[in-house]
């Protein structure tokens, strides 16, 4: 299982929200590249970007610093945040970004998911963010009737590379990852399943740790705060 840092941007700067509200936001840096710099540094294998100021506006708003991200480090990125046109798509591929993810798109076009997971097989992963089962969308500010397992298994056929899971409700709260719905979620698909929301410590990634084929997990507060330390949740997830 990855232990994947997140850096979330806004207005240029490494940030966090929380439960996903924009008016509840906390500023950890002003140089982005540098705490990537610094995540890389402690071993990390794969660094999560959101552009938050893209998920609320439907386009990519934090590109430069994206890019500057991605001539600081060498490890392996994922974008996600208002990633809704192919242009944005072929924007981050230029700039070197491996591997992108897609949210609202995968609810109001599916022509668009269809078209990009074809074109770039591998590369193309969807977010899947719910509360209380049900799908959010654009920047969780409107709640979908889908659930989270129903749209997982269409996306499996369409052909997304893997899916992010996040349970809103836990989302920066430090509270410990909902275990039973991110068990559901990895049984109900083949395809990889990534979480996200909760993770406070050590004893989160051990509980993390006993579902069978979870591929990874992201975590940003518990990092930013102190309460996880980086390097020994990437030690302990590299031995069990």
């Amino acid at each position: 299982m990855l232990i994947i840092p997140a850096i979330d941007l806004k207005d240029g700067k490494c940030v966090r929200l929380l439960q996903g509200k924009k008016e509840a936001v906390t500023t950890y840096s002003d140089n982005p590249s540098a705490t990537a710099r610094r995540w890389e540094s402690l071993g990390a294998q794969l660094i999560h970007i959101v552009d938050l100021d893209g998920a609320f506006s439907g386009d990519l708003k934090n590109l430069d610093a994206i890019i500057q991200i991605r001539r600081t480090v060498k490890t392996v990125l994922q974008v996600g945040g208002g990633i809704r046109k192919v242009g944005n798509i072929i924007n981050l591929f230029s700039a070197g970004i491996e591997r992108i993810i897609t949210g609202t798109a995968a609810i109001e076009d599916h022509e668009f998911l269809i078209s990009a997971c074809n074109k770039y097989p591998g590369r193309v992963l969807v977010g899947i963010d719910a509360i209380e089962g049900k799908v959010a969308i654009k920047g969780w500010e409107e709640v979908t009737s889908i659930t989270a397992k129903e749209l997982a298994k269409r996306l499996e056929l369409i052909g997304a590379a893997g899916i992010i899971y996040t349970d809103i409700s836990r989302d920066g709260m430090l509270t410990g990852p909902n275990i039973d719905a991110t068990r559901e979620m990895v049984e109900s698909v083949r395809i990889p399943v990534i979480a996200s929301g909760g993770v406070s410590c050590l004893d989160d990634i051990k509980s993390l740790l006993k579902i069978k084929n979870l591929w990874g997990v992201i975590t940003g507060k518990a990092i930013y705060s102190g309460t996880l330390d980086l390097k020994e949740a990437i030690k302990l997830a590299t031995t069990g």
